[in-house]
């Protein structure tokens, strides 16, 4: 088996896997640095790999801007080069995109966050001392609570660590399946919840009893021992738990020549 491909690119063709034909994918603009990869680079790479082989009708909506011309990115992510991006068409203001989100019009929706439970309750709004007083005020909820709630597939992306993968996360930014015993049932959410967690070690599904978290597959040379050893609870394991497939020499060309020759999605 060939292993001439890096963890992100691996990352990017599970990703891409989980994309149908004339899907409506949203992302957001993200941050910098590796929130910037997992947020944004590596749905964006993903969108342009199932578009180029088994899903070419897929749509994606970036931020504000619907369908940019992915065959010319911007020099720069700085908002005046954002905003001048050519593409379908741009809404102006954020209520539209909830609206859309509240309607159920996406498709796949992407999201990284600072702390992540077994069940897929997501946090990027605050973390806590232990005796539950306020330690770190993070970025808040933009439209990520909405993802969870109407969103038909979304898709956690994430590192695989101590500090992300936690028992209980401080603060419900957005309700996964369940959250001391409650169900989203109880919420009447239209959607099924979180469907994936793709992280740089393995890829998790929600499969798992009540909705719980489930190994799905481990990356190549990376061992059950080495997966449980990052997180701060013991998820399930698939009965049929396999190898990640890698991505193939013709996709790993793909992203290295067309998709992100420079290197400005796909970071470190």
């Amino acid at each position: 088996m060939s292993t001439d491909y890096t963890v992100n690119e691996l990352m990017a063709a599970v990703i891409a896997r989980e994309i149908a034909d004339d899907d409506l994918v949203f992302t957001g603009v993200g941050t910098a640095g590796r929130p910037f990869t997992l947020a944004v680079g590596l749905p964006v790479v993903a969108t342009r790999l199932a578009q180029a082989a088994h899903a070419p009708g897929a749509s994606l909506y970036w931020g504000n801007l619907l369908s940019p011309d992915l065959d010319r990115m911007p020099d720069s992510w700085l908002q005046d080069s954002f905003t001048r991006w050519p593409c379908a068409s741009q809404l102006t203001e954020t209520s539209q995109k909830i609206d859309m989100l509240a309607r159920c019009r996406f498709d796949v929706s992407f999201e990284s966050a600072a702390q992540v439970d077994r069940y897929g309750n997501l946090n990027i709004t605050r973390i806590n001392h232990p005796d539950g007083s306020l330690k770190i005020r993070l970025i808040g909820c933009l439209a990520q609570p909405e993802h969870l709630a109407f969103v038909r597939k979304p898709i956690i992306v994430v590192d695989l660590s101590h500090r992300v993968f936690v028992e209980e996360v401080d603060f419900v930014t957005s309700f996964g399946h369940r959250r001391r015993g409650v169900t989203r049932e109880r919420y009447l959410l239209p959607g099924p919840g979180p469907q994936l967690c793709v992280t740089d070690k393995a890829v998790f599904d929600f499969q798992g009893e009540g909705g719980s978290m489930r190994v799905r597959s481990l990356h190549h040379g990376v061992s059950l021992d080495e997966v449980f050893g990052l997180m701060g609870f013991r998820p399930e394991v698939a009965d049929d738990l396999a190898e990640t497939p890698p991505p193939t020499a013709a996709q790993v060309d793909l992203i290295r020549t067309r998709i992100d020759p420079g290197r400005s999605l796909l970071r470190a």
